[in-house]
């Protein structure tokens, strides 16, 4: 059932429900539900500290947000797991053709074909995305070894830049 008091969904919640054989979300409207209702149902979730007119557009959200969590709903197996949140840090920059768009080019890097160091580029890049628009996302990170010293890098990088 969505409700404001419940449980605050997020990407984890998502990944519990996913594994969930059937699922049932309640919406409620203006003012919400009888009151007898909530004995009958097993959660109630919130989609964030605000209000909307209605349940729909929040359920919604949730049911997209866990569909695509399950086998074969995305095509690709792995295809959401380098998705922000997934992971815990945000996403690295996404880039499509042409290589030259308006005199913004791809990253050589992601040019090269060299998979290790595309790889070494899109964690750093998400690393960076994620200190700069989300720091609180990592503190409840555990780093690697890699990340810790490509995090000290980023902060590096950011002091230096205040500095000129």
């Amino acid at each position: 059932m969505l409700d404001p008091a419940g449980r605050t969904f997020n990407q984890a919640y998502a990944e519990e429900l996913s594994q969930e054989e059937e699922l049932i979300f309640i919406c409620g409207h203006y003012e919400g539900y009888d009151e007898r209702i909530k004995s009958l149902v097993t959660d109630e979730i919130s989609l964030g500290d605000y209000v909307l007119t209605g349940g729909e557009l929040a359920a919604m959200t949730m049911i997209d947000a866990t569909v695509r969590l399950i086998p074969e709903v995305l095509g690709k197996e792995a295809s959401h797991t380098d998705d922000s949140f997934s992971s815990g840090l945000l996403e690295y920059p996404q880039y499509t053709r042409p290589y030259d768009f308006r005199g913004m080019v791809v990253p050589d890097i992601l040019m090269s074909g060299h998979h290790e160091n595309i790889r070494k580029w899109r964690l750093y890049e998400s690393l960076k995305k994620t200190y700069e628009r989300r720091p609180d996302l990592l503190e409840k990170y555990e780093l690697t070894a890699e990340e810790a010293g490509m995090l000290e890098e980023i902060h590096r990088e950011k002091s230096n830049d205040i500095k000129d």
